[in-house]
């Protein structure tokens, strides 16, 4: 099977289809007139012939009936035509003719309207009128010939006339009205085609009004700013990933070759202790930047009830050697989530806070309006104003990190900040009398209990 032809332009084909309705609709019209002139037309023939073949019955009835009949009308063509169908009187047109029609009305039928064709001759349109039921009765014939918008096609070609310059007027106004509302996408079109990945930073230009056109152009340039922002994100992560990865490869390697060239001089155990606390560095910056890389590619995972207070409690158990955790909440604070990413983040802001901690570290779990809080309190040195917002970057660590704990990635807390974020809610540095203070926010569920009265 073929496929049916479709131009590929829009335009064309919104012409197309205005023009085909147009003509249907046109089509429709003309025939309805040309039917509706046609049966008038007619109609008004046979009644005035039916008028004077009326006249003349009445009168071949009375006797009273001249050779020649005159006519007074249009109706020139009369005839009276006895049984045998000789004409006995005639119209003066008439006279010349043999009888107009050979078709005698019967007797219980005397009222006939006929249309009689011969050949060599134009048309007629006659009313016969047998005088009376006896079978000798004479029959008066009254007829015209066939008017002119009968008996030609002029009628119709004067509609087709009239139509074709209504259809071309249509696909004029069709082709120019959609070409003038498709320009904005065109011009969209040859802007797009200029962006590449090298330079996101064009934005296509946004047509007037506020239809269907001007808020895909917005659409659109939304979707290019957050594009841009995405890859300089990427790209920044790239290069901080690369920067920090070169340094610890760059040193196993130092020390594997001077182990390899100077085997005399380097103590290989220490060696391989070296390169083993390098190697686990490593691992931990790849497997912190895997979890960055599923935030973002992987599908969120279906929202389950959690309890924060529980979450802070189980994320506070840990060896007996480390700086102790107390876990203060107030009531039953639930929010909406993935329990495995939350309770990462727990785990994120617990070790961080152990690490800069000189002796105690204080969770607070509680509910401010209808949000669930979490505070992060140790007592250590803190974090300066100036840096609270850096902590949250990848791969940033500052010197009191870089000195706790040497084999950090610095990927802790920028990994926190994104689940965070993608739950809807904040985490912050905020001011703590002493030490650090993290503090994490996210939307509370409803209470589904049913509250007591007084």
């Amino acid at each position: 099977m073929r496929p049916v032809f479709r131009p590929r332009s829009i335009r064309t084909r919104y012409t197309m289809m205005a023009t085909a309705l147009s003509l249907v609709f046109l089509t429709t019209i003309g025939v309805s007139v040309d039917l509706t002139t046609r049966y008038r037309v007619e109609a008004n023939a046979f009644e005035d012939t039916k008028d004077v073949a009326s006249q003349w019955s009445a009168a071949v009835r009375n006797g009273r009936v001249p050779h020649t009949l005159p006519t007074m009308t249009r109706v020139n063509l009369i005839q009276i035509v006895d049984a045998n169908g000789h004409v006995l009187q005639a119209s003066k047109q008439a006279w010349t003719r043999p009888p107009i029609s050979r078709v005698r009305p019967p007797a219980d039928d005397r009222f006939q309207d006929l249309t009689s064709c011969e050949p060599g001759r134009e048309c007629v349109l006659l009313w016969a009128i047998r005088v009376t039921p006896a079978d000798d009765s004479p029959v008066v014939y009254a007829g015209l010939r066939e008017p002119f918008l009968l008996a030609t096609h002029w009628l119709e070609l004067g509609l087709a006339l009239i139509a074709l310059p209504i259809l071309g007027f249509v696909a004029w106004v069709t082709w120019a009205l959609v070409g003038r509302t498709l320009r904005p996408v065109e011009t969209i079109r040859a802007r797009m085609s200029e962006i590449t990945g090298s330079d996101l930073s064009l934005r296509v230009p946004l047509p007037p009004g506020r239809d269907e056109i001007a808020m895909l152009a917005r659409t659109a340039n939304q979707t290019l700013d957050r594009l841009e922002i995405a890859v300089k994100q990427q790209r920044r992560f790239a290069s901080d990933a690369s920067h920090e990865l070169r340094t610890p490869i760059a040193g196993l390697r130092v020390a594997l070759e001077d182990a390899i060239a100077h085997p005399e001089d380097v103590d290989a155990q220490e060696t391989l202790r070296t390169a083993l606390s390098t190697t686990n560095r490593l691992e931990a910056i790849v497997s912190d930047l895997l979890v960055l890389a599923r935030l973002r590619a992987s599908d969120p995972e279906p929202p389950e009830p959690i309890d924060l207070a529980a979450l802070a409690k189980e994320a506070s158990t840990g060896p007996i050697d480390t700086v102790p955790v107390h876990v203060n909440a107030t009531g039953d604070v639930r929010v909406s989530g993935s329990r495995i990413q939350l309770m990462r983040v727990m785990d994120n802001l617990l070790n961080n806070a152990r690490r800069h901690a000189d002796s105690n570290v204080e969770v607070t779990v509680e509910a401010e309006n209808d949000q669930a809080v979490v505070s992060v309190t140790d007592d250590g040195a803190g974090i300066a104003p100036q840096d609270r917002e850096r902590v949250f970057g990848r791969f940033t660590r500052l010197d009191e990190a870089r000195r706790r704990d040497p084999g950090g990635t610095g990927l802790g807390l920028a990994i926190s900040r994104e689940i965070v974020e993608a739950h809807g809610g904040t985490l912050r540095v905020e001011d703590s009398p002493r030490g650090a203070r993290f503090v994490l926010r996210l939307r509370a569920m409803a209470d589904p209990r049913p509250k007591s009265r007084p």
